[in-house]
């Protein structure tokens, strides 16, 4: 009996590598299997593209973000030295009033303590002033310069007045920026400035 069991087994696998439609069957689901790993691998292919397009989108986030942080902090420096520009400019018409002050007062009074101390507080005011990057601009004897000097007066023709011949206000700079133009008379050079 066992013979004919075997016999049975045999031609059951004969019968099934014989059946077109077990071929086909067995064909599909290789290609299936095949199809199915294509499948999985474009999905890879697709998954992988869209990590590079996030990893490059938040490179750019990341970039902008320090651009703005930048940008804030050079508007925030900005703002404060316009705001410190402003307060310097308002505070020169004192310094003005305090150097024509000193520069009329009499030799009798020069000694009096309270002139001494009229004369520490411009001192003072000059020094803060200079702390925070001013300086005056030097203008007598020198060419006439558009940029940092104010023409009020003119002695001469125009053609030969290039030269600084009076300093009426004095000029600016904060920061190597013109805050105020010196106010000036000009006139023609004199014989010990020409060359």
């Amino acid at each position: 009996m066992a013979k004919h069991q075997e016999d049975i087994n045999e031609a059951a696998e004969a019968a099934a590598t014989d059946d077109p439609s077990t071929a086909a069957a067995d064909d599909a689901a290789v290609e299936t299997s095949n199809g199915a790993q294509g499948s999985l691998e474009g999905q890879l292919e697709a998954l992988r593209a869209e990590k590079e397009d996030q990893f490059r989108s938040w490179q750019r986030t990341q970039a902008d973000f320090v651009n703005f942080r930048r940008r804030i902090e050079q508007e925030r420096v900005d703002f404060i030295k316009s705001a410190e520009a402003g307060l310097i400019h308002d505070l020169l018409p004192v310094l003005d009033d305090l150097e024509r002050a000193i520069a009329s007062l009499p030799v009798d009074l020069r000694g009096l303590t309270w002139v001494d101390g009229v004369l520490l507080i411009e001192r003072k005011l000059a020094a803060i002033l200079e702390q925070h990057g001013l300086t005056p601009i030097e203008a007598l004897g020198n060419q006439f310069d558009p940029n940092e000097h104010e023409a009020v007066l003119r002695e001469g023709e125009p053609g030969e007045a290039t030269t600084v011949t009076a300093e009426l206000q004095r000029g600016y700079r904060l920061n190597d920026r013109v805050l105020r133009p010196t106010l000036v008379k000009v006139g023609p050079a004199s014989n010990s400035n020409k060359r």
